[in-house]
């Protein structure tokens, strides 16, 4: 079994209040989870308006797909362009 995770950081401009920022999580979340089926959630810097971690899981069987889907993942939610990506790290487990 393999297991892959990994977070993104964002950076949410203009955002002044967390019920912008949520919007905005609330949406990449959504999509990426849609898209994927993959486990989802924001996971740090609940508090700060301008910045939101989103973590990300998948399990599977095979060590490249469970890693070619992860940088789709990280692609994917670039591309949606509601937020802009700073960081992103990626981590696959072996078990």
């Amino acid at each position: 079994m393999v297991v892959g995770i990994g977070h993104m950081v964002f950076r949410i401009h203009q955002c002044g209040s967390l019920k912008g920022k949520r919007k905005v999580v609330k949406a990449i979340v959504a999509r990426i989870r849609n898209h994927f089926n993959a486990s989802v959630a924001e996971v740090a810097d609940n508090d700060i308006y301008q910045r939101a971690v989103i973590g990300v899981s998948l399990v599977g069987s095979d060590r490249r797909l469970v890693n070619a889907k992860l940088d789709k993942m990280f692609n994917f939610a670039e591309d949606l362009g509601l937020a802009e990506m700073i960081d992103s790290q990626l981590e696959i487990i072996s078990l």
